[in-house]
Order: C-alpha cells, then structure tokens, then sequence
C-alpha cells in the first residue's frame, strides 16, 4: 500500500485523468432495467421509462446499446440498437434527422416525405430491434405521431425515456399513450442502495491507492442528505472529492474535502 510520501505527482496526474473519462457501472438496477429492455426488444413491444433527472436513465441506456454494437451482415450493417436524445423541442424532421445520425447515415437532405421514406428503409434493413428516444418529454407531437406510425410500419420495439413531464406529454393523445402504455419506473437509490453504490464507485470507479471507506456510517450520513439518492449526485461528488484529495497529494477521499465539496451541492 502506498504511503501519502510514496504518492508522486506522475501517479496523481494519471489518476486525474482517469477520473475524468466516464464509467459504466453495472449496478443492480441497472441489470433490472437491461431484462426490462431485453423483454421488449425481443417481443417487439414498446414502452416508456420515467425517472427524475439525475437516476442514471442516460448512462443505462448507453450501456445497453454497447451489448448489442453494430455489425456487418451480408453485405449490409446490422444495428440491433439505435439510441438517439432528443432536442428541446424536438420536431419530427429533428427526429428523422437523429435517427439518421444513429444509423451512421450521412444524407439528411430532401424533402420530410423522401426523409421520412429513407429512415423506414434504413431501420428495415439494418435489422433495428429497439430504437430507445432520450429525452422523449421534448418531442412535439408531430414526432410521436411519426414513432405511433413506425410502430404500425416496423416490427421494432420503441421506448422513450423521459422525466415524469413525459407521462403529461404522452396523455395528450390517447391513442399515443396507450401504445406507450408499459412503463419501468427508474427510482432514486434508498439508503442501503447509496450505500452499497459508494463502495461500487470506490472500487471500480474511482480506485485510489488506499481505502476511503465511502460505505461507513460516518461518510454516509453526509453523503445521504446531499445527494438525495441520486446516482448522478453522487458520481459528481466523489470524482470531485477524489480529484481534490488528489490534487492534495492523499491517496484517498479526504473527509474534510469531501465535507467541502458537499458543502458547495446544497
């Protein structure tokens, strides 16, 4: 184990720069929610996931795509996942446009007609299965008529992810909302949940040379009212803490530099 005078500046360095990359960290909740996806990409069913901003939705669904890259496949790219996060506002050309964008399809002129033609084709011939829309409470309602008509056309499941605005902005249409109408909650963490979740990020997350016990009732009790459960808070927490107490030339999370940093989220 390295000693707070044995740890160099090269060594900091290469532990910052580490900790500035993202991770993804298969938490329980998160293989929860990967079945849930795999049950509706394989029976080709649709739904929408609802969570506060800051549950980790984004992250998830980006690792999910990463299980199924695209592929060659006679001749043509197999995609089983497109995942595309909408724009505020989002129009249904905006929507073609990014489904283009998933498809690595290059040519995103012409009319919405030829657009709307080329996007059907594509999704049909590199063999979508799911097509996941981040951020689905931005589209007008011209968008999710456009992914009510996919569902009719494709045999693709479609899944929006959205905050609980999502729900509002489905029940404006009825027929809209009940295609959509399977739903997976994404919740914040509980108690023991934040727990477990900081040992997780301690070990293959931040992975200093020494042991900051970030699971201990002590560091709890400061991590739970400032992060309220959310994944997202307390990723940003601890890469700061981490990078600081680096920056400190200590090995570990510092307590009182965690307390500092705390002290700035509330």
């Amino acid at each position: 184990m390295a000693s707070d005078s044995e740890f160099n500046e090269e060594v900091q360095r290469g532990l910052i720069e580490r900790l500035q990359r993202r991770n993804i960290v298969e938490l329980e909740q998160v293989r929860h929610f990967h079945r849930w996806l795999d049950d509706k990409r394989l029976s080709r069913q649709s739904g929408r996931v609802v969570g506060e901003s800051r549950t980790g939705k984004t992250l998830s669904c980006e690792a999910y795509q990463l299980k199924y890259p695209p592929s060659p496949e006679n001749g043509a790219m197999r995609v089983p996942i497109v995942y595309w996060q909408a724009v505020p506002d989002s129009s249904n050309r905006d929507l073609f446009t990014g489904l283009l964008e998933g498809l690595q399809y290059q040519i995103y002129r012409g009319t919405l007609s030829e657009i709307r033609s080329r996007v059907l084709h594509l999704l049909q011939i590199c063999q979508v299965e799911l097509l996941m829309v981040d951020e689905a409470h931005r589209l007008r309602s011209n968008a999710l008529s456009e992914l009510q008509d996919m569902l009719d056309k494709l045999q693709v499941a479609i899944i929006l992810v959205g905050t609980d605005r999502l729900n509002a902005v489905l029940k404006r249409d009825e027929q809209v909302d009940r295609r959509f109408i399977a739903s997976h909650q994404y919740a914040r963490l509980s108690a023991a949940q934040l727990a477990q979740t900081s040992a997780i990020w301690e070990t293959y997350v931040l992975k200093l040379p020494q042991a900051s016990h970030l699971s201990s009732v002590k560091v709890q009790r400061l991590l739970a009212p400032a992060t309220g459960g959310y994944i997202g808070l307390l990723d940003r927490i601890l890469r700061e803490a981490a990078v600081r107490s680096l920056r400190a030339g200590k090995p570990r999370v510092e307590f009182t530099i965690l307390s500092e940093v705390v002290a700035e989220c509330r």
